[in-house]
Formats: C-alpha cells, structure tokens, sequence
C-alpha cells in the first residue's frame, strides 16, 4: 500500500513537472516569436521648397532622377498629398505634431533664437521614442532655436543640421546687414560643430545629411528606428556638391535635384544592404511648393501660385510612400490626404500610442494602402498663410472653398539667386470644382450654393476653434 501510495505521488509530481515545462517551453516560444517580430522601421525625406514637377514621376523632366523614380516604381505615387500650410515652420511643426497650426501656434517662418513649437506638443520623435523606437533628425530642423524646443531636447536620440532655413545668414540677398548678426551654426547632438556656416558648408549639407543617415541605418538595424531627413536644399541658396556641380549640365538647380535624388539612392540602398527594405515605411515628399521668386533657382509647379499662398501650387507636394507587401508597388493615387495625417497613420501601422494631447490628423492608412472602399475620415482640411485662414477643402478633396484674402503672385522672377518681386492681389470668396478644374482657375461659387454652404460652416467653426481672439 505505501509502494502504490509513493508511486502515485511520484507519478503526479512528474506529471505537473511536464505540464510546467511545456507551459514555460511555449512562452518562451511565443516570447522568441514576439520578439523576432520587429516594428516597421519609418524613413521620411522632407524636401525643402521642391517643385512638385521636379521628379520624373510627377512630371516628364529632363532631369535624371532615378532613384526617386526607383521609390515611385516600387511603392505608391499620391497625386493629392497636401501640407496645411505652405512655410517652413508651420508646415514642419504639422508634420511632426499632427496639428494644424492654428493648434500650435507656428505660424510662418521662425528666425534666429525663437523659440518655435512649444514643448507641450509632442512631436513624432517623442512619441516614437517613448514607443522604443531609437530616432535621428539629419536637416533642417526649424522648429525652434532655444534649448528646449532643439531636435536633441524633442525626442531625437541623434541629429544634425541647422536650426532654421540657410538663407538666415549674413550673405543674404536683401538684408544682409541684419542676417548677419546671427551666424548660421550647424549642430550636431545639441552641441555647435561649426561656429559660421560659409559658402563652402553650404555645399556640403546634403552630403552630410545623408553620410549621418546611412551611419544611423547601418549602426541600428537590430532596432526599430524613426529616422527624419529634412533636407535644407533646394531652398535658396541652392549648392551643390562639387561631385555634383556641374554635372546635369542643365544648371545648378538640376544639379542640386540629381543630388537630392542622390541622397535618396544612398538612404535606400543603406535599408537594402541591412535587410531592412521589406520592414521600412519610406515616405518621399516636400514640406510645400517652389519659391518661384528665385526663377531659375526654384522648382516647378503646374498649379495655381507657389509657396506662401493657400493655392494648390503651394499646399500641394509631391509624395511617393513606399512600405513593401502593406502598400501597392507601381501605384498612383488621387486621393487626397495631408501631413497632419502621417502620425496618427505610423502610429497605428507600428502600435506605438499616440500622444495623449488633442491632434488634428487622422488614421488614412485605408487610402495609403490602397483601398478601393476608402474613404477620408475628415469632413474638411483647412488652408492658411501666417496667421491668416484662408480656405477650406472637402476631406474627399472634390470641392475647395478660399475665403475673402490677399495674397501675393509673382511679377516679376529673379535670376542666378537673385530675388525677383511679388504684388498682393486678391480673392473673393470662391468654390472651385478640384475635380475637374485641379488648377483653381474657374469660380463655380453661384452653381454650387449648398456646397459653399456647406464648406462655409466648416470654415466658421475652424475659424471660431482655432482662430477666436
């Protein structure tokens, strides 16, 4: 009987050993398979005042651009991605908050010691960051210049560049005397490297962008990383490098976009050698329209007006998104969505939690991916200049209401990076069918008054939100 007894107890006690062991086997198993699933890997290239003809897949261009071609080829072209506002600042600051910003308050472009967004937005490096991702800026970062709104203070483990356009300095075309009191510095890490950026580190900005890029890729391909390169070209003053001055033969601005694509080449090619194109979501785009002052230094548009303006050939910028097997290679797209909405959208392609902060963007991943049922969560986009509100888009991106506003149309363009002249004129309220008429050219506003209607009250409560002294 005591045999039995001890026999049964071992019996039992070997069998709760095995049920353990397989227990702790499979969540180790499922532990490994967790891990072994890494979070896509997010590249954004924001290109500075490029046109969006500027590239071949927007546009037939006797420049030779073929590895933004090569990123068009494997992903998808989106014919209708607009930023909120068409100026450096703010149209940064949207990018990496979600906001608009008559949410931030960035309006513009900052200068020299301004402080820029304020730190009770979060950008994407932050959130990211929190999400365990490792992050880099390599650019232009342009928003803000105080120790606490810089890259290395707003979520970016690396970063290096400048903290505002490169036209802030003391060789500047109009005001010289006054840009000259703030040496344009360039930071690497929240430390100055160079004290006085001249003509001959200008020349190598985008150089440098991209050798800090590929380093980034190279040293943390075990990780999940956020990596933003905002390049500070082709904003004037336009250089090259001297492997590329010169070299399309078609002047400086087709030698600084051969470079541009260059650098895009480099980043891709960085992703492909560490395994890592098939984890990566690429976003190519501009942060707005051409700087058309500067004539043969600026890109093309074949929209309505350029930079600083609400019209299409300001708002609207090219974007090529590449993410294999999530989104359609050789793509194109009309469906209309906007820089607010990319962070929202990552953030739900890569599980990291949004910011608990109110942002203005949403998720369109359905449209990004392709979706033939998609359709934009936003009733309107909003448009502005400044501090000025301007107009309103349906979020379907059929229908664009301007409000009553001034704004400025070329009169005359500069030449060799020289500045040309503007004059102010005028806009009444107006409706446009972007259906049919994309380039703002016809006002239909009698036709359609439910539609002006409609766009109306959206435009008031925008205003009433965001825009109420």
């Amino acid at each position: 009987m005591k045999f039995k007894r001890l026999f049964k107890i071992i019996t039992l006690a070997v069998g709760f050993m095995l049920i353990s062991c397989k227990s702790s086997s499979n969540k180790e198993s499922t532990a490994s398979v967790l891990n072994e699933v890494k979070k896509p890997n997010i590249v954004i290239v924001f290109l500075d005042d490029s046109g969006y003809a500027d590239f071949s897949p927007f546009a037939a261009v006797d420049i030779p651009t073929p590895n933004v071609q090569k990123l068009a080829d494997e992903g998808t072209v989106f014919t209708n991605f607009h930023v909120p506002q068409a100026i450096c600042s703010a149209s940064r600051s949207a990018l990496l908050t979600g906001c608009y910003p008559g949410r931030t308050k960035v309006f513009g472009a900052h200068g020299p010691n301004e402080r820029g967004l304020e730190t009770n937005f979060p950008t994407m490096g932050e959130v990211f960051k929190k999400g365990g991702y490792k992050t880099a800026i390599f650019g232009k970062w342009h928003c803000g210049d105080q120790p606490e709104t810089r890259p290395d203070a707003r979520g970016f483990d690396e970063s290096c560049g400048l903290m505002y356009s490169n036209d802030m300095w003391k060789h500047h075309p109009e005001n010289p005397e006054y840009w000259g009191k703030f040496p344009i510095k360039f930071w690497e890490n929240g430390k100055v490297s160079i004290e006085d950026v001249g003509y001959a580190e200008q020349k190598n900005l985008t150089k440098w962008y991209t050798e800090h890029a590929v380093d980034f890729i190279n040293r943390n391909h075990k990780d999940p990383f956020l990596l933003y390169v905002p390049h500070s070209m082709p904003h004037v003053p336009i250089f090259a490098s001297e492997a590329f001055e010169g070299k399309s033969g078609k002047g400086l601005y087709a030698d600084v976009t051969m470079e541009l694509d260059w650098s895009v080449g480099q980043i891709t090619d960085a992703l492909q050698k560490n395994g890592l194109e098939e984890n990566t979501i690429v976003i190519f785009t501009s942060d707005n329209g051409p700087w058309i002052a500067y004539g043969n230094h600026a890109g093309k548009t074949p929209f309505r007006e350029a930079k600083a303006t609400s019209f299409e050939g300001g708002t609207r910028s090219a974007c090529i998104i590449k993410y294999p097997k999530q989104i359609k290679a050789k793509s194109k797209s009309n469906q209309m969505f906007v820089s607010i909405d990319l962070l929202p959208t990552l953030c739900r392609l890569t599980g990291v939690r949004l910011p608990e902060t109110e942002i203005d963007g949403k998720n369109v991943w359905d449209i990004i991916s392709g979706n033939p049922d998609a359709k934009n969560p936003h009733n309107y986009y909003a448009f502005s200049t400044g501090k000025h509100f301007e107009s309103v888009m349906s979020g379907d991106g059929k229908w664009k209401l301007h409000l009553d506003h001034d704004y400025r149309t070329l009169d005359k363009p500069g030449n060799d990076g020289a500045a040309g002249t503007y004059k102010n004129v005028e806009i009444p309220l107006s409706l446009f069918d972007m259906e049919h008429d994309a380039y703002e050219t016809k006002n239909v506003l009698e036709h359609y008054p439910e539609i002006s209607n409609k766009l109306q009250a959206y435009a008031k409560l925008h205003q009433e939100k965001f825009y109420k002294q």
